[in-house]
């Protein structure tokens, strides 16, 4: 029986070498595959039938795939491990390429994957594909978001606290969840440059107070790396703006050392918010 590591490693081998039609058999028969930054809403595909024409259908026709500068955190679950990774991308229809950052959060029991839940970088995807104009199609037409019970705020780690301090307005405090020298970075962000101080991350976090987002937090888990400084968590911000039902989805892979945030990379649905709010061309002319 395959390790999950092997099983992951597998998944790559096979999306790199373009064996679409092999990749289903990595996966249970009532496997759960969710990509919560989809286009223009989250999705979800159950069993290994619907997942074989996901592989076989648009993607493989469309895009070429090579992962690179993986890393994998297994956690104390056993079974779930979570894989950060690069794609070289390349469009079959125009041969524009393109680099990409992506994590999964995948559980894998008995040598199969049961559940997966993939964030994946749909903007710059796009870019090469020349859908950028497709994109924002999607969502002016996107029914409203839906909303989940709010995660109750506890003092829990510092994740925890940090998320619950960004929904609670808290700005002034956050810098201090982060070390003096820190390394902060939000690979689905078009432009943004990395964040290496706590000076710099008091301006960062004065950028959000001043547009005073009013957010809860829903779906909040947590794994924990069997490295005791390395933390994952998954999350959504939610409310309203404008009248309408807002929903961000995050997952944050965070190094916490002495109780401090040396280093994170925040996957955050900066797509998703974009489109919500009409602005994808804009948010597409950073890249």
């Amino acid at each position: 029986m395959n390790s999950p590591r092997e099983v992951f490693a597998a998944l790559s081998d096979g999306i790199g070498e373009g064996r679409w039609a092999d990749l289903s058999a990595l996966y249970a028969e009532d496997a759960v595959v969710e990509h919560p930054q989809a286009v223009p809403r989250p999705t979800r595909t159950i069993g290994r039938a619907t997942i074989h024409e996901h592989f076989t259908g648009a993607l493989a026709g469309s895009l070429r795939l090579k992962r690179k500068n993986i890393v994998v955190h297994e956690t104390t679950d056993p079974e779930v491990i979570v894989a950060e990774y690069g794609y070289d991308a390349e469009s079959v229809e125009t041969g524009r390429t393109i680099s990409t950052a992506n994590i999964q959060v995948l559980r894998i029991r008995d040598g199969l994957i049961v559940h997966s839940r993939d964030y994946h970088d749909y903007l710059r995807l796009a870019v090469i594909r020349d859908g950028v104009d497709q994109l924002a199609k999607a969502y002016e037409q996107a029914p409203p978001r839906g909303l989940s019970p709010v995660t109750p705020e506890s003092a829990g780690t510092v994740f925890e606290r940090l998320v619950h301090g960004v929904a609670g307005g808290r700005w002034d405090e956050l810098p201090k969840l982060y070390a003096e020298e820190t390394h902060v970075t939000h690979p689905f962000l078009p432009g943004s440059e990395v964040v290496r101080t706590r000076d710099e991350l008091r301006a960062h976090f004065a950028a959000g107070k001043a547009l005073n987002p009013a957010f809860a937090v829903a779906d909040l888990v947590t794994y924990q790396g069997t490295d005791p400084e390395v933390l994952i968590g998954e999350f959504a911000y939610q409310g309203e703006y404008g009248g309408k039902p807002v929903r961000i989805a995050n997952i944050f892979a965070m190094r916490i050392r002495d109780g401090l945030v040396v280093e994170s990379r925040d996957y955050g649905d900066h797509l998703g918010i974009a489109g919500d709010l009409g602005a994808i061309p804009e948010l597409a002319a950073k890249l």
